[in-house]
């Protein structure tokens, strides 16, 4: 296995650290909050660190079609492809609004449906995270104005399921009572919150054990966690211990109920 991420995973995210560098301006100077057709909040961070993104993914790989979240939101109607990207500009705009600096930057490349490369990275807390299937999982301490050429990069591995003191992670602004009914069910002991797909880097790092979700999501929101969580030897089932799968078109590309566990 690969000690260091590939050129792949270094281009995407270079392109994720310049949507963050966009976002963290807004973020410093304040921020105009709108409501979308679904109620979601959206800010111009979310539309200007998208229009990074979508910039820089068609200079990188201009035959790869990419569904993104502003886009969709915005009318464009995604179309599943057997390779595309699935781009997630800010995940976690509530935390974006709260300031408490839980927020992502997120780049998936879905391939016959599976995530197979997956980027995050959080510029708040200065947190990137990278992961490829087959390859490996990496994370970073960066911050915006590093180099990444010079990061220190650590490569990790999701530890086995402990038989007990189980720590699961839950959303920090979606938390649901169907969550806090299986938690207490399964006698999880330990909850921490968090805002983002950083629920599944604490899991795929060994932070947390278990994520469940059982709120809606969308494609864009999982894709680049679950991607990393798989590299890193984790997994992310459905309820009925399948697969959660991608490119749902028929669904509106939302998910079903899931979780991630180590």
């Amino acid at each position: 296995m690969t000690q260091k991420p590939t050129n792949e995973l270094l281009t995407l995210a270079n392109i994720a650290i310049d949507a963050g560098a966009v976002i963290m301006e807004i973020y410093k100077q304040g921020m105009d909050v709108k409501l979308k057709s679904d109620n979601s909040p959206v800010t111009q961070a979310d539309v200007d660190a998208e229009a990074v993104i979508l910039k820089g993914l068609a200079e990188f790989d201009p035959q790869t079609p990419v569904i993104a979240e502003e886009a969709v939101a915005g009318g464009k109607k995604p179309v599943a492809a057997p390779r595309f990207y699935l781009v997630d500009p800010l995940d976690g705009t509530r935390e974006f609004i709260s300031r408490n600096g839980e927020f992502t930057v997120n780049i998936a490349i879905i391939e016959e449906g599976n995530p197979v490369c997956g980027v995050i990275f959080a510029p708040a807390i200065n947190r990137l995270f990278c992961g490829r299937k087959d390859l490996g999982a990496w994370q970073s301490s960066f911050s915006i104005g590093d180099d990444l050429a010079g990061a220190d990069w650590q490569k990790f591995q999701t530890p086995p399921l402990p038989l007990k003191d189980v720590i699961a992670v839950a959303s920090r602004s979606h938390r649901d009572q169907e969550t806090e009914d299986w938690l207490k069910e399964k006698g999880v002991g330990k909850v921490i919150s968090a805002g983002s797909s950083l629920k599944f880097c604490l899991v795929a790092t060994g932070e947390a054990h278990l994520y469940p979700r059982f709120g809606r999501t969308m494609e864009w929101d999982t894709a680049a966690g679950h991607a990393i969580v798989v590299a890193a030897g984790g997994k992310v089932v459905t309820i009925d211990g399948l697969p959660l799968r991608y490119g749902k078109q028929q669904r509106g590309f939302d998910n079903p109920a899931f979780f991630v566990s180590s």
